[in-house]
């Protein structure tokens, strides 16, 4: 299996504290990675936090992103 190093600028370091990661890292069952490869927890926590950050959130919150999908709609 190939092990994937990321790398991250100091900007992008300090976008989550260092105790939110463990925390969430801990919460979803990756204590053991948490423990053995806390670098790459980290960059994984932050990569996250920064997609999450460009995600558009929609203005209506009932309005859909996509058409409804309906059974042999468009066939």
């Amino acid at each position: 299996m190939a092990r994937v190093v990321l790398t991250l600028s100091p900007a992008e370091e300090n976008s989550m504290d260092k105790a939110m990661i463990e925390l969430l890292a801990r919460r979803a069952g990756l204590a053991k990675a948490l423990a053995e490869f806390p670098a790459d927890v980290t960059a994984a926590a932050t990569q996250a936090a920064n997609v999450v950050e460009k995600i558009k959130q929609p203005t209506d919150p009932a309005a859909e992103p996509w058409p409804p999908m309906r059974a042999g709609a468009g066939l």
